[in-house]
């Protein structure tokens, strides 16, 4: 049998329904399977450090969301969904409307066990403490830096803590939807489970996966389909090119657009079946310093690795 590649304008005129549009996070693998990417990837790496200490805060998410709904406040709000699919919009906004206050709690509870776990230096107990001295004024006004993106508003050293307490709450929402409750959305760069940006995407293997695309939400871990060689931030095919580090793991690589100048990393399951997007996104540092050099700019930051002050990425 001769097998032909769709190219972009094909693949949209497919039946969108013979694709599966959406792969929603599974709430006791999700970030089991992070956490142990992460420890397999910084065996030998040059953060090796890094990678090791935000396999512990996702395994400690790993641990929260297994007992999320014991102290939750609130429940996810299932009625937005008519509202969403009427509107072709988000289902839970994480830029609007209220937010559970249970993300503080998991928060401190993520300080406390990093805290406990032992082993940390001056600097990571020095911002423990300090996370752990902000009130819950203090510590809405950091989420909202971060949930917005505004960087220069940020502590890049606290924001992957923020973050990593934000993803649970977020993630336990998007575990507890049906795949039939998430609309399509018209704006295909957001997530349409919490109106976040994707950390990165995968070509996934296996059954109704098979060399399909998907983007993973860096927030709620959703992922949803997206045509191959298309920008994934501006929507564009053209001037789309792809990089990878000579001499380093062909697994990941670096898709980006001459048409909006950024670019966000794409893993091809093929070549490494275990591979986890942002894992593997934090992990691939060599692969951000190439595309800097070249000129281009993340279209958006990794969840737990912050960037050191305000730009257009």
């Amino acid at each position: 049998m001769t097998q032909r590649i769709l190219q972009p304008g094909e693949i949209e005129g497919l039946d969108r329904t013979a694709i599966p549009h959406l792969r929603l996070p599974q709430r006791g693998t999700v970030f089991a399977d992070r956490a142990a990417r992460l420890r397999h990837l910084a065996k030998g790496h040059a953060i090796a450090g890094y990678l090791q200490l935000m396999a512990k805060v996702v395994e400690i998410q790993h641990e929260t969301l297994a007992i999320f709904a014991t102290f939750s406040a609130s429940t996810p709000c299932f009625h937005a969904v008519e509202h969403a699919e009427a509107h072709s919009m988000p289902v839970v906004n994480a830029l609007g409307g209220a937010r559970d206050p249970a993300w503080r709690e998991v928060l401190r509870r993520i300080v406390d066990r990093i805290d406990a776990a032992g082993g940390a230096t001056p600097a990571l107990r020095k911002l423990l403490d300090t996370l752990r001295a902000m009130n819950d004024a203090q510590l809405d006004n950091l989420a909202d830096a971060v949930l917005a993106l505004r960087p220069g508003e940020v502590d890049p050293a606290t924001a992957p803590f923020v973050m990593a307490a934000l993803q649970v709450v977020w993630t336990d929402i998007a575990c507890r939807l049906d795949v039939r409750d998430v609309p399509y959305l018209e704006t295909p760069g957001i997530c349409p489970v919490c109106g976040s940006m994707p950390v990165a995407s995968i070509v996934r293997i296996g059954g109704a996966y098979q060399g399909y695309r998907f983007l993973q939400c860096g927030l709620c871990s959703t992922e949803w389909h997206m045509v191959r060689v298309k920008c994934s931030h501006c929507d564009s095919t053209k001037g789309i090119a792809y990089h990878a580090i000579a001499e380093g793991d062909q697994s990941i690589r670096a898709e980006s657009c001459d048409t909006c100048g950024v670019y966000r990393k794409i893993g091809y399951q093929e070549k490494d079946y275990d591979m986890e997007p942002l894992a593997d996104d934090l992990a691939s540092l060599a692969l951000d310093l190439l595309m800097s050099e070249a000129g281009y700019r993340r279209a958006s930051p990794n969840p737990l690795l912050w960037p050191q002050a305000a730009d257009d990425a």
